[in-house]
Order: C-alpha cells, then sequence, then structure tokens
C-alpha cells in the first residue's frame, strides 16, 4: 500500500493515527484548532493493493465504512483492484456543540470526544441503529464504564432472534461470541450504550438495535477517558459549514433514509456560520456549494470564492 497527502487542511493538528496489524485501532487525535478555527485534520490518497477492500482499509485508519463509500463513489467497495487511487477522509468540520462533551453526529456516523484540558478532540467511526431501531437524537451522560461486560438481550430482541431460529441465552457471557465487544460505555439513556463488537464490520453502517458501535481500540480508548457524568449529545446533522485560516468549509453527509424527504438546509448552516465571522471579508461560491452539495462527499470542500 502506499498513502500521501490529498490536500493541506490542517497537517499539524493531526497528533497520531495509529496502523496497527492487529484488529486493534486507536482514534484519530487533533489539536483543537487556534485562532476560533473549527477545520481539523487532513485528507490522504491511499493506492490499494490487490487485497484490500474498504472495511479493512477503514478499520485500519478508524473511518466506517458508509465514510469510505461517500468518499470514493465510483470505486467497488469489496474489490477497489490494485493500483487504485482512493480518498480518505481524515479531515473533519468540528461540531459546534459545547466542546466540553461527547458529541454524536448520527448522519456523519461519527462521534468527537473534546478533551480541553488536553486541548486536543477524538474522533471515533461508529456503527448506529438501524430503521426501526434508530439511536435516538438527545442529551445524556456516562453512567458507568465495564470492562468485559456480559449482554442482557431485551425480550424484543431475544423475540426477533428467535423468529430467524437463533435462539439467545437470557445472558451472555463475555467472550468472542459477546457482540458488545471487550468494553461497554453505558449512559443514563436506558438501554443505549457505547460499545465495542464481535463484528468490526458494522462500524460506519446501520445494523444495530440503536446501541453504539466502536472499534475495540477505540472502545477501549473512550473507556479509559469518561467517567459517570461525562456529557454526551447525539445530534443528526449532515450539513456543516467551518472556517479555516479565514476561508470557510462545507461539510455534507448523505441523510439517514428516514430523513429523505427533507430539506437539507444548507443555506442556513453557511448564513450560521457567516455570521460567527461578522467581519469575515470573503464571498462565498455558490457553484462550489452547489456541487458539494451534489456529491455530498463527507469531508469539507472550501466555498470560499477565489
Amino acid at each position: 500500500m502506499a498513502f500521501r497527502p490529498f490536500h493541506s487542511l490542517l497537517t499539524a493538528t493531526l497528533l497520531a493515527v495509529a496502523f496497527l496489524v492487529s484488529a486493534s485501532v486507536q482514534a484519530l487525535t487533533f489539536r483543537l484548532p487556534e485562532n476560533n478555527d473549527e477545520v481539523v485534520g487532513d485528507n490522504m490518497t491511499y493506492t490499494t493493493g490487490y487485497e484490500d477492500t474498504f472495511v479493512a482499509i477503514g478499520r485500519v485508519y478508524g473511518l466506517g465504512f458508509r465514510q469510505m463509500m461517500n468518499a470514493n463513489p465510483d470505486v467497488h467497495p469489496w474489490v477497489p483492484g490494485e493500483g487504485t487511487e482512493i480518498t480518505l477522509p481524515l479531515s473533519y468540520i468540528l461540531p459546534q456543540e459545547s466542546r466540553e462533551a461527547i458529541v454524536l453526529n448520527l448522519a456523519e456516523f461519527r462521534m468527537y470526544h473534546f478533551l480541553p484540558e488536553k486541548n486536543t478532540v477524538r474522533s471515533y467511526g461508529v456503527g448506529i441503529g438501524r430503521e426501526g431501531w434508530e439511536t435516538p437524537q438527545t442529551e445524556t451522560r456516562v453512567t458507568s464504564v465495564a470492562a468485559n461486560p456480559s449482554w442482557t438481550p431485551p425480550e424484543s430482541i431475544r423475540r426477533e432472534h428467535a423468529e430467524r431460529g437463533d435462539i439467545l441465552p437470557r445472558v451472555v457471557a463475555p467472550g468472542p461470541d459477546n457482540p458488545l465487544g471487550q468494553y461497554a460505555v453505558r449512559l443514563a439513556l436506558p438501554s443505549y450504550l457505547f460499545h465495542g463488537s464481535n463484528k468490526p464490520i458494522g462500524v460506519g453502517m446501520r445494523v444495530s438495535h440503536g446501541c453504539i458501535r466502536l472499534y475495540d481500540g477505540d472502545i477501549e480508548e473512550l473507556a479509559h477517558s469518561v467517567s459517570p457524568g461525562t456529557p454526551v449529545r447525539i445530534i443528526n446533522e449532515p450539513v456543516k459549514a467551518g472556517w479555516l485560516r479565514g476561508r470557510l468549509y462545507l461539510e455534507v453527509h448523505p441523510q439517514l433514509e428516514e430523513d429523505m424527504d427533507k430539506p437539507l438546509g444548507f443555506d442556513a448552516v453557511i448564513e450560521a456560520a457567516l455570521v460567527r465571522r461578522p467581519n469575515h471579508g470573503i464571498t462565498v461560491d455558490w457553484d462550489k456549494v452547489r456541487l458539494a452539495v451534489e456529491e455530498q462527499r463527507g469531508y469539507p470542500i472550501d466555498i470560499t470564492r477565489d
């Protein structure tokens, strides 16, 4: 494999990306931007090998499956082919919510853990609840952290599995058959939690019954970084706008399936960003905006008119 910088958004902010040979992954960790800037990271171009898939690449770089697909819509996710150049979407506009908490953006399939005392933010790819079992938008908090958790499946899930001929026990002991993986971060929101998974392919997809799945290395890091009372905000924002070095960027994600008939509201998001910088002195290039909205690549696009 080979990789090189794709564009230079904020090279100095990318502190650490763990490229581990094992299944363990660590979060993308960024220094919080200076001068009230709102964009972190750099995209990269990666040249695929013969056996590469989006799932395998995403697992190494901490990227979810949908995120990889959105950034590379013309590449086959399971057979990209040897020598194909793909984009690794490693740049992000930070959410506008309070930077004293965990912020999970459902439309982005991504979570941000702000650590202001360390002047950093960690970013994790996540899997969320499928249609009919949606992960709710809410404000809540961490209540406890458990290593090697057991799983007590609700009766509704046991019935669902029984209809498929899969009889779940009342309690699933820790181990390779436990869908919670190695760690669970429980929330004040009943029946919802952040957890690892014995099926990492679900990170970046809608496959859960509402809980939030992370790669094993990510949930381990998160479990050691939070404590009871840590605020958690779950939002659903397919469009973000943010500033970097006096230029305005737009990040557009496909809406969740149940939101497809709702307007994106990108113009309001852009206007809010302009209001945050009343003396900005720029002009928005609306042709760039329309292209970003049409393509929905899921990473920041410079929409400043040159």
